[in-house]
């Protein structure tokens, strides 16, 4: 059912929803609590967690101002409560300076594409689907994927294809692209995939859409995805007061590898090997709530089948680094 007048078809199950809740809980529930849901989307995760922490401050940051006028829309019973920021969630740090917030007890990340932009045909985020090759989750962006496919080099689109969609025939890929549009230019992501299809054996083929990789590494080098995220996560934890929580839903192996990296450095000692004793500013800054990424159930995935790929990683901060 839709909340706040907001079309029925654009509402969707929040991934993780309970879990999120009981991993954040221990924070939330503190006095003048605050929670910045960095990938707010359509409010899903903000709207039941204001629901249930009555006391709670959501501070919500997104990039895509489509988004960000559906959740306005969507939160605004808990008005006084909830500050939403146009930002790319690396401009955490920029956003709560400007509010004045210097510490929170809560970060939440829901990585990946939103559910909005996914199921919006023209935004070009689907190869199942014929669209302008768009791709850009801030609409007031510059770089789309029609461009990429126009200007890139043949090397720069092989690398992209290789370390963003982990494709095999990354270069295969790239050749035919740039052969194709020496006569057509990219347009539409009907064209892209009738290129990738044809260049393609017909084995490959049988083993899922051969286009998946390529749309995953556009989409991350028109939004910068990945070098975004290595600058998030440690901005976040940065922000997190002692006893306070992160929690990160990630959906590839990409996104996941970083998370992991910078949670594992901020969880581990910095005594230098062979010391006998370990000294108080050695000691780990945070302590990993998870054993490793946690998966989604198959109740969860049949539910919720967004939820399928999802890795979830969380930690608590356990005291500040020395001055």
């Amino acid at each position: 059912m839709a909340s706040n007048n907001i079309p029925s078809n654009e509402i969707h199950t929040p991934v993780l929803l309970e879990r999120c809740v009981e991993l954040l809980a221990p924070a939330l529930e503190r006095p003048g609590a605050v929670l910045v849901d960095a990938t707010l989307g359509m409010g899903g995760h903000a709207e039941a967690i204001l629901s249930r922490f009555p006391d709670l401050t959501l501070v919500g940051l997104d990039r895509d101002t489509e988004a960000l006028a559906i959740a306005e829309e969507r939160l605004k019973g808990f008005a006084g409560r909830v500050h939403l920021v146009h930002t790319v969630y690396d401009g955490i740090g920029e956003a709560l300076d400007g509010l004045g917030i210097t510490e929170v007890a809560g970060i939440l990340f829901d990585l990946g594409v939103s559910s909005l932009q996914i199921d919006r045909v023209e935004r070009g985020f689907s190869y199942s689907k014929d669209a302008p090759l768009d791709m850009r989750m801030d609409g007031t962006a510059g770089l789309t994927a029609e461009s990429i496919l126009a200007d890139y080099s043949e090397r720069d689109l092989k690398r992209i294809f290789q370390d963003y969609g982990e494709e095999k025939l990354s270069a295969r890929y790239a050749k035919a692209i740039v052969e194709a549009r020496e006569t057509t230019p990219f347009v539409r992501s009907a064209q892209l995939v009738d290129v990738i299809t044809k260049a393609t054996p017909v084995a490959i083929q049988r083993l899922g859409h051969p286009a998946k990789r390529v749309f995953q590494a556009l989409r991350i080098e028109v939004n910068q995805e990945l070098a975004v995220l290595e600058r998030a996560i440690p901005a976040a934890l940065d922000r997190v007061a002692v006893g306070g929580r992160i929690v990160v839903m990630a959906y590839q192996s990409l996104e996941d590898r970083i998370v992991k990296r910078a949670l594992a450095a901020a969880s581990g000692s910095t005594a230098p090997a062979g010391l006998p004793v370990e000294l108080p500013e050695h000691k780990p800054l945070f302590s990993l709530l998870l054993r490793g990424a946690e998966l989604a159930s198959d109740e969860e995935k049949a539910l919720n089948p967004r939820a399928t790929p999802v890795r979830l990683r969380a930690a608590e901060r356990l005291r500040r680094a020395a001055a």
